[in-house]
């Protein structure tokens, strides 16, 4: 690629980004910057800090609301007990934010397009422990590298039985039911089950293949008999789609693909009736857990199943629910006390005497 088209696309980037004017004014792309030396460089390094602090302290236009009526960001919802996004950006975003840089300067450095330095500081400690590391072992702990954000570690958030129903029977189409009988026995993420085609299912087999996230990788996954069932009714609707088609198609409008965003309206639309707020990944999240708990399936299968990088990503599933605690916790309160008897052949005298009371 010439020089001319990576000014460009840095100029395009630019215009498209909302950014204050006071970050707009430090942030000189580097591919247009003169050679240098390497300790001069380094002031560009102070564009990442800069960017860093305006997104821990910005608000995220995403979360805005337009109805008056809708929950607060960082609000809790009484059905769900799960949090609303908060009104700025996640900890997370902004290290993947990091991320994202980082890789992208590394990729123009091996090709030396790019600076000598990269401007997202790296963790020496982080690349030590991660050097040689089995994925079959538990993640060593280390050190985070300067301007990566805490992320607090919560356990994921599977749907309840009984609320699981409630979104079932809140979709109204064989299509919206075939699609998360899929996510929640198959544990696909969102968007390797919509693109699915006809030559992915096995029907004889009961499985469907599925590229995997980060991959180019072809591999199968389970399918419910149920969800089979009501994916062959909703195909015999519309018929079958050609061979390299997804099979999930949208019912207005030209025939096309169903896309994320469409699909994430579906389940919007359920947690508007239901008074919910699930997502998509949540229906990964309950596969995995049913599965984890299953006394007939072993860690080790959940893993090749979820396609999970290490054992322990699936462990975390292992954990009590807290719907589960709270039905111990009343069965405990409604159970009758018990009340102490004494054995024929003793007076109760003698006890009191004895062991006192």
């Amino acid at each position: 690629m010439t020089s001319t088209f990576h000014q460009e696309h840095v100029d395009a980037a630019l215009a498209r980004t909302p950014v204050p004017p006071k970050l707009v004014d430090i942030t000189h792309p580097w591919i247009r910057a003169p050679p240098k030396p390497i300790d001069k460089r380094r002031r560009y390094c102070s564009i990442k800090p800069a960017l860093v602090g305006w997104l821990r302290t910005t608000e995220n236009p995403q979360r805005r609301r337009r109805r008056p009526d809708a929950p607060p960001p960082g609000s809790v919802n009484p059905r769900t007990g799960k949090t609303y996004l908060r009104a700025g950006y996640a900890p997370a975003t902004i290290n993947h934010n990091l991320t994202v840089v980082s890789s992208f300067a590394a990729f123009h450095r091996r090709h030396n397009r790019g600076p000598l330095v990269n401007p997202v500081p790296e963790s020496a400690a982080q690349r030590r422990a991660l050097a040689h590391h089995d994925p079959e072992m538990p993640t060593p702990q280390f050190r985070r590298a300067r301007l990566r954000q805490r992320v607090r570690s919560a356990d994921p958030r599977a749907i309840p039985d009984n609320l699981w129903d409630e979104l079932f029977g809140a979709m109204t189409h064989d299509r919206d039911r075939a699609a998360v009988l899929l996510y929640v026995s198959s544990g696909s993420r969102a968007g390797e089950l919509l693109g699915v085609a006809p030559n992915d299912i096995d029907w004889s087999g009961q499985h469907i293949y599925v590229v995997t996230k980060g991959s180019e990788d072809r591999e199968p996954v389970p399918a419910s008999p149920q969800a089979l069932m009501v994916l062959a009714a909703y195909l015999d609707q519309i018929g079958l789609p050609p061979a390299h088609e997804p099979v999930l198609r949208t019912r207005r409008g030209p025939d096309r693909p169903l896309t994320y965003w469409a699909m994430r309206r579906i389940i919007q639309r359920a947690n508007e009736k239901l008074g919910t707020n699930w997502t998509l990944h949540d229906l990964r999240h309950t596969a995995a857990q049913r599965m984890a708990n299953d006394p007939s399936l072993t860690l080790a299968q959940v893993r090749v199943i979820m396609r999970h990088t290490d054992l322990a990503t699936t462990g975390r599933y292992l954990n009590a629910r807290v719907e589960d605690l709270f039905a111990a916790l009343q069965e405990h309160c409604h159970r009758p006390r018990v009340e102490r008897t004494i054995a024929p052949g003793y007076d109760s005298d003698d006890f009191k005497a004895v062991f006192g009371g």
